[in-house]
Formats: C-alpha cells, sequence, structure tokens
C-alpha cells in the first residue's frame, strides 16, 4: 500500500528489529498486559506484539489502513480504533486493565504523544516508540545537554534508550535514522512543578548564562549569580548544564528567600 507522506508514514520491514521493540514492550510484563499500538499501518510491529500480548489495541488515524489492518489477522484478538492517538480515550480502552504503549510514531507529533503518554491516568506500565534518533538521544539527555524536552520527560519516566535503526530500514526511507527508546512512567513526578516552571524560564534562550534568563526587576543577574553560587552551582553555567534536582535546590532557596 501507498504510504501517506503528509501523514509521516514510513514502514518499518526489519523483522528482528520489530521484534526487539516487541520484547522491549512485554518483558518482565504478564502476558494479559494489554498493548496500545500507535499508528500500526501496515501491521509488521502489530504481529510481533500480538505473539506476545494476549490482546491489541491498535489506534490508526489513516482509514484505509485501520480498514484493512483487522483482515491482516484473522482470529487474533486484535482490536483497530480509527481515530487520532492525541484524542483517544486510553482510561476507556484500557477498561482499568495494565496497558503499555507502542509504536513507530510520526516525527512530526512525537512530542504531543509522549508529553501525553507520561501524563495521562492511568498510566501505562511501559511506552516503547520508535522516533527520530535526534530525538530520542535528546529525551535522554544528561547535564551539559538537557532540553526543556529531557527534563519534562525525566521528571515523569525512567528512560532507556534502544536500538539505533537506520533510515534504510524502512520504505520510504525518511531522511535521518531513527531509534527506539522505552519509558517507565513514574507514579509520582521527581520534582515540583514550581521547579519545572523555573526550569522553563532558564531555557528562554539557552545561549544565554542561566543567570541572564533567570533575572528580572525584583532578582537581577547579579543576584542570580550570588543564588547559584550559595546553591553550589556554577555561576557561568547554562539551563542546559542543570539536572533535575538542581532546579528543585533552586526553587526551594527562593522559596525560603
Amino acid at each position: 500500500m501507498k504510504n501517506n507522506k503528509s501523514l509521516g508514514q514510513h514502514w518499518l520491514k526489519n523483522r528482528g528489529i520489530l521484534d526487539e521493540i516487541a520484547d522491549l514492550a512485554s518483558v518482565g510484563l504478564d502476558k494479559d498486559t494489554l498493548c496500545v499500538e500507535i499508528g500500526p499501518g501496515l501491521g509488521t510491529l502489530t504481529s510481533s506484539l500480538l505473539r506476545r500480548f494476549s490482546q491489541v489495541i491498535a489506534v490508526e488515524y489513516d482509514e484505509k489502513l485501520a480498514e484493512n489492518l483487522l483482515k491482516s489477522f484473522p482470529g487474533k484478538n486484535l482490536q483497530v480504533v480509527h481515530g487520532d492517538i492525541l484524542q483517544t480515550d486510553l482510561a476507556e480502552l484500557a477498561k482499568d486493565k495494565p496497558y503499555v504503549a507502542v509504536g513507530n510514531i510520526p516525527y512530526y507529533i512525537t512530542s504531543p504523544i509522549v508529553r501525553m503518554l507520561i501524563a495521562v491516568t492511568p498510566l501505562p506500565e511501559r511506552i516503547v516508540l520508535l522516533m527520530q534518533k535526534e530525538v530520542a538521544q535528546r529525551i535522554a539527555a544528561e547535564p551539559g545537554d538537557h532540553s526543556l524536552l529531557s527534563l519534562y520527560v525525566q521528571n515523569q519516566a525512567e528512560v532507556e534508550l534502544g536500538p539505533v535503526v537506520k533510515a534504510e530500514e524502512f520504505t520510504p526511507p525518511p531522511k535521518v535514522d531513527s531509534q527506539v527508546i522505552a519509558l517507565t512512567p513514574l507514579k509520582e513526578a521527581q520534582i515540583s512543578a514550581a521547579a519545572l516552571m523555573l526550569a522553563s524560564r532558564g531555557f528562554s534562550n539557552p545561549r544565554k548564562k542561566l543567570s541572564a534568563n533567570l533575572a528580572n526587576a525584583e532578582c537581577t543577574k547579579a543576584d542570580w549569580e550570588n543564588i547559584l553560587q550559595q546553591c553550589r552551582i556554577n555561576p557561568a553555567a547554562r539551563a542546559q548544564d542543570l539536572d533535575l534536582w538542581d532546579w528543585q535546590e533552586l526553587n526551594d532557596f527562593m522559596k525560603k528567600t
């Protein structure tokens, strides 16, 4: 079937990688755990998932693909939902069953999908996604390379990078390589919403020093340099240099002053 370029459709054809994605999604979990697949397309990953989960619910935006998918797996415990994953009520799909979310997702809506899956109620047991390599590595970044996205995701989930998938493994091949990422959502966020809000201020201009980004009429650049020093953070630091706990410490310090 011809792909729809406007929907970012690229079919992964390497069975070994498809099985590895399914293994990452299912390892250590009961086979009765529900699997919600995002964007099943032609069903290549669906096939691997059905061998590891007793039930798969596939959410497909493309109406023709949704119609054809069910016909491809007669007799299997597969439910196909035609719809937008970002508008789908996962709680209604799961019906109080533990579930995982898995998918080869379009590059152009990667961030909204990730943000939704780590904040939805109830949370998935695990999230395994194939996405643009650059974005996967940005999500898994460490201090020195952090972004607001990496802080947001790591605040809500444990992050594990999986295999890199070369562009030529897809039909048609995208312009960049992809990578698998596995997220285990946390029951509680690691730092407060206020600390994360402070971080968003710090990233207002990532090229500038943190003290300049945080400065305002009430707390000058020099004041912030002094605060950073008192919190044992380099006064010349930029936002990408701080980890989650640095932001929480800064926020707690500001509450006391």
